[in-house]
């Protein structure tokens, strides 16, 4: 055991990936629907083996920090920018809402109670289960200017509230969003999520994700033309156009295959190769003639491709009305079988509005998607790369921007190398949004920056923490768990009612979202979908979380400079 010991306070980069894995291990545990999470099994085994002393460079937090924050502005910083119009006004107020009531219930509590700076944060950073502030809170510690015992001793306090808050932080904003609020409201989350879809729809009934007009599943059939059917002498356009949304691809006469052009014609005893939803494809078997097997060795190559929007004049228009426009314009033939919007699917439906930016997939044969991909903007290659051009300039300017102290109150306020990161990211995630020829940084990878980094730097933490944190936790333990649970639930319910009368947010799919999102709650958001039953949470969640990981990452330093009581 002690050959262990000294290994690990000798190679404290071993004991950190330790941690990691350990800590995603335990996170991985579950009861009923609770799962503790990696960020957090990370911090509380990392706490463990911190007292062994193990001692980490300040430098390996800072790093990682920045990487996980610039990649949390990055994916929200389109999103967050978007969130700034009249359209999604009460929505993207009701988010501020929720963090505003979130800040001053922590700070009620801080000096109610004379919680430290760092547990003011660390309640704030579980409470309301917005890990990052406990990297600007961290740093913004740091540049108070006090003792050094002082300052490492509220920076580890910062890990000790989380530890204590969090899991209360995670579990209160599922039981009151998908349980307990909507039995106040007398509100059937089921029911009210297949309404919402039917009106983004037009009104028809609900279909699931990827399951209407051109947007649901897509299959190719072959169909042998009879005697006196209505569609014989038809154009292909012709075809097209009156069983939308169907399209031939080819016809095969003679024993040879003709690919299907506006003016091909069909004639008796064709075989036809045509593609389109199921549903489309249901009358064709009378209207047509019956379906047949295809030759052997026909072949019909088709493409799915993923298409960034860039054109100006299709930005704001519907899914369904991008798609009419184009086949109204050509005998395109073009399906589309997706949407993504900062690295989250959302729901395909008729009446969902695209943004410049938004990622479609189009499926249909290579050449019409060649031409529709003139009018919609331009592909994603297959193998997206970092642009490390820009990476490397976000994280340099970001640190920059974290130098800079503003005077406040008589002291020199700065948001420190986390706050600006998250500026830079969202600064460059815009940039990517409106040029999506720059800045490239794939979702993959941002991903995998956003979670890494984010695990390292709590395990750094944890492991810095060591012994101190167990002495704060057996003297404020209770007191401190019983405030996050206040903390939690207080602005949940205030924001709540607050956002359903005052800015009358009344679809209760739409409000129970943002104030998932507005309370950065995933595992909320997570129930809330499997209660739904369908995608129409997403879009709400999406605006308000992006404004939500901005404001609730900015409360660290507002927190630690607000609260003036230092560990004695």
């Amino acid at each position: 055991m002690q050959f262990l010991s000294d290994i690990l306070r000798d190679q404290p980069l071993v004991a950190l990936f330790i941690c990691i894995s350990l800590g995603y291990l335990l996170g991985k545990l579950k009861y009923k629907s609770f799962k503790l999470g990696g960020i957090a099994g990370t911090l509380i085994v990392s706490v463990v083996i911190g007292q062994l002393g193990i001692e980490l460079n300040d430098t390996v937090r800072t790093v990682f920090f920045a990487l996980f924050i610039y990649a949390v502005g990055f994916q929200g910083g389109p999103q967050f920018f978007r969130a700034l119009n009249r359209r999604s006004l009460n929505q993207l107020l009701s988010a501020v809402l929720t963090c505003v009531l979130g800040l001053l219930t922590v700070l009620v509590a801080a000096w109610t109670f004379g919680l430290d700076r760092g547990l003011a944060a660390g309640l704030a950073a579980g409470g309301l289960t917005q890990s990052a502030i406990i990297g600007t809170a961290g740093d913004a510690i740091a540049n108070l200017g006090l003792p050094a015992d002082v300052t490492k001793q509220m920076q580890s306090n910062v890990a000790v509230g989380y530890a204590v808050t969090y899991i209360f932080g995670s579990l209160g904003p599922i039981l009151l969003i998908s349980w307990f609020l909507p039995m106040i409201k007398k509100w059937d989350i089921r029911s009210e999520a297949i309404k919402l879809a039917a009106k983004f729809s037009g009104g028809r009934p609900e279909l699931e994700d990827g399951q209407f007009n051109g947007m649901r599943s897509i299959i190719t059939r072959c169909y042998r033309v009879a005697p006196g059917s209505p569609l014989v002498n038809q154009s292909s356009a012709e075809f097209d156009r009156d069983l939308d949304p169907a399209s031939v691809e080819s016809v095969v006469r003679n024993g040879k295959q003709i690919e299907a052009g506006p003016d091909t014609t069909i004639h008796d005893g064709d075989l036809v190769v045509v593609t389109g939803t199921r549903e489309s494809l249901e009358p064709l078997g009378t209207r047509l003639g019956a379906e047949a097997e295809p030759p052997a060795g026909l072949v019909e190559v088709e493409e799915k491709r993923e298409v960034v929007l860039t054109n100006r004049a299709l930005v704001g228009s519907t899914l369904g009305d991008v798609h009419q426009k184009l086949n109204g314009q050509s005998d395109y033939g073009i399906f589309f079988s997706g949407v993504r919007r900062g690295g989250k699917d959302l729901p395909t439906l008729q009446h969902v509005e695209l943004h410049r930016g938004d990622e479609i997939t189009l499926v249909g044969r290579p050449t019409d998607i060649d031409r529709a991909q003139k009018q919609l903007g331009y592909p994603i290659p297959a193998g997206a790369v970092t642009d490390f051009v820009f990476f490397g300039l976000g994280i340099a300017i970001g640190m920059l921007i974290g130098l800079i102290e503003v005077p406040l109150f008589g002291v020199s306020v700065s948001i420190g190398t986390g706050g600006g990161c998250l500026v830079s990211g969202l600064v460059f995630g815009w940039l990517r949004g409106v040029h999506p020829r720059f800045a490239s940084l794939p979702t993959g990878a941002s991903n995998f920056l956003r979670d890494f980094g984010l695990a390292a730097f709590v395990g750094a933490v944890g492991l810095g923490a060591g012994a101190q944190a167990l002495t704060a936790i057996k003297q404020s333990g209770l007191s401190l768990l019983l405030l996050g649970v206040c903390v939690t639930l207080i602005p949940t319910i205030l924001s709540f009612f607050l956002s359903y009368y005052l800015l009358r947010i009344r679809n209760p799919i739409e409000l129970l979202a943002a104030i998932a999102g507005g309370r950065s709650a995933n595992p909320a958001f997570a129930a809330l979908m499997g209660k739904a039953g369908n995608a129409t949470p997403v879009v709400p969640f999406t605006i308000t979380y992006a404004v939500a990981n901005v404001l609730l990452t900015l409360w660290g330093p507002i927190i630690v400079n607000l609260v003036t009581t230092n560990v004695s």
